[in-house]
């Protein structure tokens, strides 16, 4: 059983598949993944749909389970395997799960979904996956909150509780370290970019010159399908970003120094690597920051610069319905459920700034 890659013929559009033991696609995954295809769910979530159904078809094989006779009981048992290090056997020591709580949550979501499409066609009926309840305490109410608490919700049957994660995130001095062993006034602006704006790696290798406005220090990040690099917005609405000056003459300089007479209407093209002109793809970028982080010593990601910026804005006391809408967050909730964490240090600033004004 293996996924497979697949180019969709006379177009450039790829989906994914899995096959089973004799090569021939599984239906009722080919099923769903074309009707995810046609609400037009990006290519990045088909394919982590396509992985995690592949897995729980390997349970089913190995448990000799038909998918459409499954209950409570059969879906407990998916999450055990999937968290054994070793399927099959019992261990009488403590072992480390082979996945994480979050991965299985996402893999349980994956099935769920294939569920719920096979079910709305007629093929499956009353797999028990849900509960209704009432809707969950929130720690951000909406204006209409006293309407809706009282909607009864579905929420999973099985879904393993997750770890509090605090996001990685970058010291100013770090950032500062990483642009300065930057080579090249093009990295050093993506840099710059990603940490001053908050904008996904996506959107980054998505920017055209006509969505930089330098004369008001503003990025409009537009979501296109067709980008010749395969770069996702991950939105569909358009934002505005609004940047500094210095930033704004960084990508002047960049320009000016090194774009010189590139015909290409993308921002962040290959220079010295590459077909010269063609936009650059997310494998460089990862190339990029894997010699920065070689050169610094700094482990660093180009999401770990959004973080970075986030986490600055809500530590200088910027409201989270303004951070939600400058990182284009669809709910004000992530924001805070993602952002709004405090650090040692954070109690410890905290706690002197309250003994300096109970001593004056």
């Amino acid at each position: 059983m293996k996924v497979q890659r697949v180019r969709i013929p006379n177009s450039d559009r790829i989906t994914w598949t899995v096959l089973d033991d004799n090569y021939f696609p599984i239906r009722p995954i080919e099923q769903f993944i074309s009707y995810l295809e046609s609400i037009e769910r990006s290519p990045n979530t088909v394919r982590s749909y396509v992985h995690h159904l592949k897995l729980y078809w390997e349970y089913l094989a190995d448990t000799s389970r038909d998918w459409t006779q499954v209950g409570l009981s059969e879906l407990a048992d998916f999450v055990a395997w999937l968290r054994n290090p070793q399927p099959g056997t019992t261990s009488m020591q403590e072992q480390e799960s082979k996945r994480t709580e979050a991965t299985v949550n996402a893999v349980i979501t994956s099935v769920c979904m294939l569920y719920d499409f096979q079910e709305r066609l007629g093929v499956v009926e009353n797999i028990p996956l849900y509960r209704t309840t009432m809707q969950p305490g929130r720690r951000y109410k909406s204006f209409l909150h006293h309407i809706n608490k009282s909607k009864p919700v579905r929420t999973k049957l099985i879904k393993l509780k997750e770890p509090k994660r605090i996001p990685k995130t970058l010291a100013t001095e770090q950032v500062k370290q990483l642009i300065d062993v930057c080579e090249r006034i093009r990295d050093k602006f993506l840099i710059a970019l990603l940490y001053e704006s908050g904008i996904r790696i996506g959107q980054a290798l998505g920017l055209r010159h006509e969505d930089i406005r330098s004369w008001d220090n503003l990025i409009c990040i537009v979501p296109r399908e067709n980008n010749a690099n395969g770069a996702r917005a991950k939105t569909r609405n358009t934002n505005n970003i609004h940047v500094s000056q210095e930033l704004m003459g960084l990508y002047t300089e960049y320009l000016l120094k090194e774009f010189d007479d590139i015909d290409s209407d993308y921002v962040f093209v290959n220079l010295w690597d590459g077909v010269i002109g063609r936009p650059m793809k997310y494998g460089a970028v990862a190339d990029l920051f894997e010699r920065l982080s070689k050169k610094t010593g700094i482990h660093a990601r180009p999401h770990m610069l959004r973080h970075t910026h986030a986490t600055e804005l809500i530590r200088s006391g910027w409201d989270a319905a303004h951070v939600q809408k400058r990182l284009g967050h669809a709910q004000v909730q992530t924001v805070l459920n993602t952002y709004t964490h405090l650090t040692n240090e954070d109690m410890k600033t905290a706690y002197q700034d309250y003994l300096n004004k109970r001593d004056k």
